[in-house]
């Protein structure tokens, strides 16, 4: 365990332990896979208001996808002023091109926690008992394709837990890709500044985690099925909300402000 995360992980430790602890009575065996769920969803829960933020970033960077297009064509040949223009725009606009990365950055400190707390067979001075719990005889610290507990030669039922969980996470993060592309879908996405290495990351970043998750103990697999299910949830509610402002009517009138905006900008010029 590294000196950095030796805290952290500790504190983890005991709050997970405690958790199943108390829902041992109810869940027997099942009690600690329930305590990463209620964890993950306590942690999702702290982070919501970034991730609302994020979402509306996302939104504002499709709805100003037109003007980045009409900047890029007007100062392709300058790119100091491009760029002085594109910050300008996204300062007015509170929003910038990394906005819908910072929850996911704001996550990893979180599963390498998990990942580190299920590889780790002595924790705050003492052995890991969370290890000795496991998901339909699956341990929690087991890994499947880089060893350590439950590999592929396990037999029976054990075998399907892996691919199962896996299955799983992989139809929640194409479901979180399509609910991503109706929410920019659009002229204004056809137009966006997204394209190239980021529009590609945006794409296949979803199905990275389904790869992390085969070389990560199962407990961290858990954690992801329940982080992306989250997400999906916020991006559901977040296209609710702002359907609904939308058609209150207030709303509406942010995109004709910014493109009247940018083309007094223009005359000025």
């Amino acid at each position: 365990m590294t000196a950095v995360f030796g805290v952290p992980v500790d504190a983890a430790y005991h709050l997970v332990l405690a958790l199943t602890n108390v829902l041992s009575p109810a869940l027997g065996g099942l009690a600690a896979v329930a305590a990463i769920v209620v964890f993950t969803m306590a942690i999702r829960l702290l982070l919501t208001p970034l991730s609302f933020r994020a979402l509306r970033g996302q939104a504002a960077m499709t709805r100003l996808a037109p003007q980045i297009q009409e900047l890029r064509k007007r100062y392709g040949r300058q790119p100091e002023r491009l760029q002085r223009e594109l910050t300008a725009l996204y300062a007015r606009e509170g929003t910038s091109l990394l906005a819908g990365f910072v929850p996911l950055l704001a996550q990893w400190p979180v599963f390498s926690v998990l990942y580190l707390l299920f590889r780790s067979p002595t924790v705050a001075g003492g052995p890991n008992s969370l290890l000795s719990h496991d998901l339909f005889g699956v341990p929690l610290g087991g890994h499947w394709l880089s060893g350590g507990g439950a590999g592929l030669a396990t037999a029976g039922l054990h075998a399907a837990v892996f691919p199962a969980v896996l299955a799983i996470l992989a139809l929640i993060c194409w479901l979180s890709a399509v609910v991503a592309r109706q929410m920019t879908a659009g002229p204004a996405s056809a137009a966006s500044g997204m394209g190239g290495a980021a529009g590609l990351l945006t794409k296949v970043l979803p199905y990275i985690t389904v790869v992390i998750a085969a070389f990560a103990p199962l407990a961290a697999a858990v954690y992801l099925v329940v982080s992306v299910s989250w997400s999906v949830g916020e991006r559901r509610v977040f296209a609710a909300r702002s359907r609904r402002r939308l058609a209150s009517g207030p709303g509406g009138g942010d995109q004709p402000r910014a493109a009247n905006t940018l083309g007094d900008r223009a005359q000025r010029s």
